[in-house]
This record gives C-alpha cells, sequence and structure tokens, in this order.
C-alpha cells in the first residue's frame, strides 16, 4: 500500500475505504493476488455525500519483491493542481442599488489585492496578489487553509478571512473576496 501511494502525489493523506463513512471522497483497498497484492486507489469528487458525480480509479499489481505495477486507470479527466483559486473584487459602486441591478453598477476587480495563505498551525504558507483582472490562483497540498485579505488602498476596512479546505484530488475551489468600497 505505501509503495503504491508514493506513486502519485495526488495519493498523498489517503485512507483505506471505509464503507460505513458517507461521503468519502479518496480511499485506498488491498486485496491479495497471486503476484502478491492488488491495490486499487479511488479519487471521487462532485456531491460525494450522494456517491460522487465524478470519479478516477487506479489498478495496482505489487510483488512480493516490492514491484509496482500499474495494471489500469479509468475514469473522468483528473483536474489539474489542488489548491485555491478566485477573484478579488469590491462594490458597491453605485450609491443606490436598484432592482433589477444596474450592469454599470456591479462589483469592480481589485488589482493588487494581497493575501496571505495560512495553514493550519497559523503559518504563513503562501502570499499572493490578485492579477489586474482581481483574479488569483495559489497550489496548495491537501490540509485546512485560512485566506487572510490585507488592507487595499482606497477600500473600507479589510475583507472576510475565509476558511477553506483543499481535498485529495479535488479541483482547486474558487473564492469570492469582497472588500467594501464604503460608497452609500
Amino acid at each position: 500500500m505505501r509503495l503504491v501511494l508514493a506513486q502519485n502525489e495526488r495519493f498523498a493523506g489517503m485512507e483505506p475505504r471505509n464503507a460505513d463513512l458517507i461521503g468519502q471522497a479518496a480511499w485506498y483497498e488491498v486485496a491479495a493476488s497471486n503476484a502478491g497484492w492488488q491495490v486499487q486507489v479511488y479519487i471521487g469528487w462532485g456531491d460525494c455525500q450522494a456517491g460522487c458525480i465524478d470519479h478516477h480509479t487506479w489498478v495496482y499489481e505489487v510483488t512480493r519483491a516490492g514491484a509496482v505495477e500499474l495494471l489500469s486507470e479509468e475514469g473522468d479527466a483528473l483536474a489539474g493542481e489542488s489548491g485555491i483559486r478566485g477573484v478579488v473584487i469590491a462594490g458597491p459602486t453605485c450609491p443606490v442599488v436598484s432592482d433589477p441591478p444596474d450592469p454599470d453598477c456591479a462589483d469592480r476587480p481589485v488589482a493588487g489585492a494581497v493575501l496571505l495563505i495560512l495553514n493550519d498551525a497559523g503559518e504563513e504558507v503562501a502570499r499572493i496578489t490578485s492579477a489586474e483582472d482581481g483574479s488569483f490562483a495559489v497550489p496548495l497540498a491537501p490540509g485546512l487553509y485560512r485566506v487572510v485579505p490585507q488592507p487595499v488602498e482606497g477600500l473600507m476596512g479589510i475583507a472576510e478571512e475565509l476558511e477553506v479546505v483543499v481535498a485529495v484530488g479535488e479541483p482547486a475551489g474558487d473564492l469570492t473576496i469582497a472588500y467594501d468600497t464604503g460608497i452609500r
């Protein structure tokens, strides 16, 4: 099992399959085979509480001598690197909100916003700055993180901190960091 989990960084932190656990999105199973062991690795995403809409499965053979061979790989296309991505916006941009909303009064992207990414222990693991269109992205290993927005000149206060879980095999999560323009 350890030899197989070392084959792909997506497998980091994976646990054995637990049939009693609802929503387990990543797991492995080991079964005896003629050559040694057969290890199935499963990663699912998209409503895993209901059984995962998308999934990907690998089957490996591990010999008694420790040789590892990939026998099969099938399933939905895997997302790229795990981590977080999103956009930084500021609003309101008009003094009066109308219904239906006026497209000219939509929240605007914020360029140059600095976001600190802290791990579960409160240590800074990344510092990113939003692009001209307000977008940002950072690859992260699976785990629990806090996104801590820093003050932006010309905007009122600081955007709210967000807690984010980056899961094994999950695509990067999309976040919206919202600053207040102070317009009333």
